[in-house]
């Protein structure tokens, strides 16, 4: 199975050199490519003195339209499957291999590297959203989802097309429950991830908790009245 490793990076010029170093020195098995995200620090030029495959966002368009940018790669050139991969450096490429063996046995067409599968999700105001996104993916759909804001997530030849070819798929757990009430099969495979090193996550309390309530509401409302997928 071929699989690319799509790395979204906005501002991750402290970390991107470490994580691609790690794929290519450790993981050369796999493909990767970064899409920079318009950054505004050095992430490019990192890419661009090291030799690094990767696509140059002329502006900065969010997470979305990177993850975009990365499945249209992935279909164009004809992958299997393609992981989301963070490139701050949490995600371990060494879990690859297990998400993978989930999308080649046909268990499911979406692979979710989770903290929670054999672990207990910490009771934490940081954990609140994590459980109330869950409860509703749990509420729409029936299906259970321990680790939905999970980022590092491998889709099958399908979805690939199915986020190469149409707009607003969101890399977000709104989009995880959409696909599930589609009648696309999802599992969760336990992982660890390591905290950030260097840089700053956009993510701070205010920011969380506007995320944990769009987040819901798209789940429990607006999914509801989206087309089916091909």
């Amino acid at each position: 199975m071929k699989v690319l490793i799509i790395i979204p990076a906005y501002n991750e010029g402290q970390n991107i050199e470490r994580v691609v170093n790690n794929l290519t020195k450790n993981f050369s098995e796999y493909d990767y490519v970064v899409v920079n995200d318009g950054s505004k620090d050095n992430t490019a030029e990192v890419c661009r003195e090291k030799g690094y495959n990767f696509l140059d966002l002329p502006v900065n368009l969010g997470l979305t339209s990177a993850i975009q940018a990365g499945m249209r790669y992935a279909y164009k050139l004809g992958y299997d499957a393609a992981i989301q991969f963070d490139g701050d450096g949490q995600h371990r490429p060494e879990y690859i291999e297990d998400l993978k063996k989930v999308i080649e046995s046909g268990e499911a067409e979406i692979a979710i590297g989770s903290r929670f599968v054999t672990e207990k999700k910490p009771q934490s105001m940081r954990m609140l959203g994590s459980f109330i996104i869950s409860s509703a993916i749990k509420l729409t759909t029936g299906v259970k989802i321990n680790d939905p804001t999970s980022g590092m997530r491998l889709f099958g030849k399908r979805v690939i097309r199915e986020f190469a070819e149409n707009i607003n798929y969101a890399p977000e757990p709104d989009t995880i429950s959409y696909l599930i009430k589609n009648g696309v099969t999802v599992k969760e495979v336990q992982v660890k991830m390591d905290e950030r090193i260097a840089g700053e996550s956009y993510l701070n309390t205010a920011k969380a908790m506007k995320y944990m309530v769009l987040q819901c509401f798209s789940i429990c409302f607006i999914q509801a009245f989206r087309k089916g997928i091909k």
